[in-house]
Parts: C-alpha cells; structure tokens; sequence
C-alpha cells in the first residue's frame, strides 16, 4: 500500500511526508478515527515511507529493495499484531492476514473475521501476544532504517496484553516505531493514549469518494452519491453497500412486511416476520438492522421536506411517502434506541427469536405514537 492507493486524505499524507522529510519520526503514533477511512493503509503506507531507501516527497519510490518487500508484507522488520481467535497470537495468523490484506484496501473488523471463518468468536488480541512482540522488538533492526510495530484494533486488546506493552511503547528500543490504529479511542487505555502521537483520521471527502465509486464501480454518477451519502466517509461501508445491493433489497422487503405487520397489530403476521429475521446468520441480522436505523432516520427526515438531505432509492422513496409521517418526534429516538439495543444483543449471541419478537412487539407499540 502507497499513499497514492488511498482516497483523498491529502492533507493527512502530506503531514506524514513532510514530518518525515523533517526527521520528526514518534517513536508511537495513534491513528484514529471512524471505520473504514483508510488508516491502516495509511499506517501501511507510513511505516513503507519510512523505511523507503529511494522516497520521494510524496511517496515511496516503489523500486527499492524494502519496497518490494512491503509489496508482499514480507519485510523482516515489519511486524503485524490484531484481533484473532481461539487465543492464537498474531503470527498463526500470518498468512491469512497477508493474503487479506492483498484482496482489498478498505474493510472492517468483521470483514476479517469472516475471511478467517472465526463465526462467532469475537476478535481479540490476547494477552500473551504481549511476548511475541516484547520479543520481536528487543532484537536489533534487521535490515531496515526503522523497525515497524503496527497494531490494528488496540482496543481488542486484553488488559494484561497492553498493561505489560506500556514501557515498551513508552521507551522502545532504538529506531523502533509502534503505529496504532483504533476505530475506538474511548475504549484504548488512557495509559497507551499518553504514550503516543496522536493523529486524527476523519472521514473521506465526498467527492474524492464519488470519483473513486465511479472510477473503480463503474457506477452513474447519482448512483455514486446515493452510495457515498449512506456511507458517511467510510468507503468500506461505501463497498459493503454496493456488494450488498441484493441484500439491501430483501432487507427492504422485510422491513415493509415488520412495518406493516406493526401497524395493523397482526399477531400472526408478527410472529411471522419476527420468525424470518431470527432465522437469518447473525451477520445478515446486524446487517438488517443497521439498514433498518438508516431507514427511520431518511422517513423522520422527509417529514421536513428537505429533498437535498434525504437520499432514499425509487422504491424506498415511494414506500416512504406513506410510511414516513408514522415516524415523528414522538418516537423517532424510540426506534433507535430499540433496534441499536437488539443490535448489540445480537452482536453478544443473544436468543434471535426472543430478540426480534420483542422489536416487532415494540415497534407496534411505538407506532402508536403517530
């Protein structure tokens, strides 16, 4: 990965360059920022610049012997740590995640559980995989100018694991650089914040999105900002939305037959609908429901005629017609509340039929708020 494969973000590569050009090299830096963004490619692309023997201003020369080596994520000096199961470390790991990270640039946390079949097990970055990188980097530099520790997802990490890491990541060996990168700063120990450079990674510009959803989708230009407004600068989601369009079909139709199952307070049709959803694999379930919540917040907003702030498809923009005066200031809150908690309760392995019976129940209720 260079910093000329990653979507906008000009700004951000230019301070990494020019920081380097400068010398001014943190011996940890944090990246974060919402998901999908780009900033393990752009933790990627940094640790290549660094060790780069040939770099230009702007990017790595991509000639150079350490170069070639990123190419393939196989330099001798970078190393790898992020979520894994079945209380491995990392480096059992290895092969999956060379050969992951060669398919695709943008992703998320359960697009890398579900490349390792890990169902589901929740990523974790055990304890014991402090070790491993204790280890690593008390061996001199290889070959390289810099030795590169790159953890993804620091806040998978078990306590123990990142406890024993803080005089490492405080005081590492020499030409050692830790890069982290968090998709959830509230939950990475306060104690590694403080010990790292941190940089702030917002999300993708929309036009710099739209002309890479056309450029590498083929998709109409309308089509591209409809894609790009849901996704709200994430282009992983960006590209989940546009793999998924038959899923986002199915999730529609279901969610016509929960609404209207709902409004006309049919038991049976209830029962049915809430029997479809809990028989879906617990991916398409938190899949659904996060389609269900960008729904309620497009029908809630097309009560205040702001076509410019709606973006809804043909067939999603002629259901809301009708369906969009039922969500209100009454109980618009309501429904994000219930189905980010039936969200969460999926995501802890909670009972599906118990789960969705009980959001179709409430749902019913809520609409009576009308």
């Amino acid at each position: 990965m260079y910093f000329r494969n990653i979507i906008g973000l000009h700004d951000v590569k230019k301070h990494l360059t020019d920081s380097v050009q400068r010398g001014f090299i943190p011996h940890a830096r944090l990246f974060h920022g919402p998901e999908g963004v780009g900033k393990l490619p752009l933790a990627i692309a940094y640790a290549r610049y660094l060790n780069c023997e040939d770099r230009t201003l702007e990017d790595s020369c991509g000639k150079c012997a350490s170069c070639h080596k990123f190419d393939k994520l196989m330099h001798p000096d970078l190393h790898f740590v992020f979520p894994v199961v079945k209380s491995k470390v990392s480096d059992e790991y290895l092969p999956e995640w060379r050969e992951f990270l060669s398919g695709q640039t943008y992703f998320n946390l359960n697009d890398w559980l579900n490349f390792i079949n890990a169902e589901n097990a929740q990523g974790i970055i055990y304890s014991k995989e402090s070790d491993e990188i204790i280890r690593k980097l008390s061996l001199k530099v290889y070959e390289a100018l810099y030795k590169i520790m790159i953890v993804w997802l620091p806040e998978k990490m078990h306590d123990a694991c990142a406890n024993k890491l803080l005089k490492m990541i405080e005081e590492p060996p020499e030409k050692t650089v830790f890069l982290l990168v968090s998709e959830d700063l509230d939950h990475v120990l306060p104690t590694i914040q403080s010990r790292c450079q941190p940089l702030n990674i917002r999300a993708v510009e929309p036009d710099e999105m739209v002309a890479s959803i056309r450029s590498v989708y083929g998709l109409q230009e309308e089509e591209a900002k409809y894609v790009t407004h849901i996704a709200n600068g994430s282009f992983s989601k960006a590209v989940s939305i546009i793999q998924s369009a038959d899923d986002n079909k199915y999730f529609f139709s279901l969610f016509k037959e929960m609404m209207r199952s709902s409004v006309s307070r049919n038991i049976k049709a209830i029962k049915s609908v809430a029997g479809e959803m809990a028989s879906m694999g617990r991916e398409m379930q938190k899949s659904y429901l996060l389609y269900s919540l960008r729904l309620f917040r497009e029908f809630f907003i097309s009560n205040f005629n702001e076509p410019d702030m709606i973006y809804l498809s043909e067939e999603e923009k002629e259901f809301g017609e009708r369906f969009a005066p039922f969500i209100n200031e009454g109980n618009i809150q309501s429904f994000n509340d219930e189905f980010q908690l039936a969200y969460r309760q999926i995501e802890q392995n909670g009972n599906a039929k118990i789960i969705f019976l009980d959001l179709c129940l409430k749902g019913t209720m809520l609409l009576k708020n009308k």
